[in-house]
């Protein structure tokens, strides 16, 4: 039995085939897909109806063809219609979509060093010091020879002071709200090695009482290594006044390091600065062992915290002060040493290498 010739039901058939999988033809590769299986040269469905036209009779072929084409028309228009309403609803190159959630801004944080140093000078404020700063470029009356350290001095090599090729003549610089007295200014030829030179520019233009830090960038020869760098932050404190003892002293660092660590105990241990007599280390008990002993404190109990002293009173007379009617204390610690206690950071280097991965794990105060 021979099959019957194709008629308009078979055209309409493909008409419905057609118009059902357009529905789901969402993307500019569904949608060519689609032309090529109806309308394809070779292998489309509406192609191969047409190539079979040449054996219909001539009254069929007629009939028939008039309907081919109507649908190959109606398809090629259809497509091209889909295509232009798929172009349509996509944005412009650059486009914004305004309709994506928003993506959260980075917040930065405040440093680890910047906390401490935050966190110290609120200390200090809160028992009425007043907070200066001073210059970065010092000359060696103030840095050395005021301090009580004369060019022969041995704690001159303890340094490792950094001198500029050229020194800076004629510079003032600002202090307490103002500027260093004309008779205070000398030509410049180092990077200073402590902020105590700071000490000697607030003493000579302001009588006791005296109560003061100074926080700030200091500078020594010393190779980048785990626990030193040539650029460091610490601050020095002044007190002078009459009557200024020893337990002041003590009383003012329990107070300053329990705000810093919790509940410690601190020691004083004899040392020696030539600008100090006399002159002590203060360590403070492990805030992590509570002073059993571990790995942090190296099984002794005690950290390292500060060097400090009473002012010698040759440093008083460089300054036109009366040591028989006057004393005083004075202080340094340095920024990082305080950091990489409370944090427990054994690397000095990773408070400088901008790491995000480490600074993240700051919490914001």
């Amino acid at each position: 039995m021979s099959e019957s010739p194709p008629d308009r039901t078979t055209v309409d058939s493909l008409r419905a085939d057609f118009r059902a999988r357009l529905a789901s033809a969402s993307t500019d590769g569904a949608i060519k897909a689609l032309g090529d299986q109806f309308l394809s040269r070779k292998s489309g469905t509406v192609t191969g109806l047409m190539k079979g036209l040449g054996a219909l009779p001539p009254e069929a072929r007629r009939e028939f063809g008039a309907l081919v084409n109507a649908l190959k028309n109606e398809i090629e228009t259809t497509l091209e219609e889909r295509r232009s309403a798929l172009a349509a609803s996509r944005p412009p190159a650059g486009a914004v979509d305004v309709t994506l959630p928003g993506r959260e801004p980075a917040v930065g944080r405040v440093h680890p060093l910047m906390q401490v140093r935050q966190q110290v000078e609120d200390v200090f404020a809160r028992m009425g010091y007043e907070i200066l700063e001073g210059p970065e470029v010092e000359d060696d009356f103030h840095n050395f020879e005021a301090l009580n350290m004369p060019p022969d001095h041995p704690a001159r090599d303890m340094q490792d002071t950094l001198y500029l090729d050229a020194p800076i003549v004629g510079s003032t610089w600002g202090i307490h709200r103002g500027l260093v007295p004309e008779a205070q200014v000398r030509a410049a030829t180092l990077l200073r090695t402590h902020t105590s030179a700071m000490q000697i520019r607030y003493m000579k233009t302001f009588r006791p009482p005296i109560r003061i830090i100074v926080p700030g960038r200091v500078y020594r020869r010393d190779n980048l290594d785990l626990t030193h760098t040539p650029m460091f932050q610490q601050f020095e404190g002044l007190v002078v006044g009459e009557h200024v003892t020893m337990a002041d002293l003590k009383g003012t660092f329990q107070a300053m390091l329990t705000a810093l660590f919790g509940d410690v105990t601190i020691r004083l241990r004899p040392s020696f600065f030539p600008y100090t007599e006399p002159s002590a280390e203060v360590d403070i008990s492990c805030h992590k062992c509570g002073g059993s002993g571990c790995g942090i404190c190296k099984q002794t109990g005690w950290l390292e915290i500060l060097g400090s002293g009473m002012v010698h009173p040759a440093v008083f007379e460089a300054v036109g002060y009366d040591p028989e009617t006057v004393t005083g204390f004075a202080f340094g610690m340095g920024i990082e040493r305080v950091a990489m206690l409370k944090y427990g950071v054994e690397d000095i280097r990773l408070f400088y290498e901008n790491d995000l991965r480490f600074l993240e794990q700051f919490p914001s105060l």
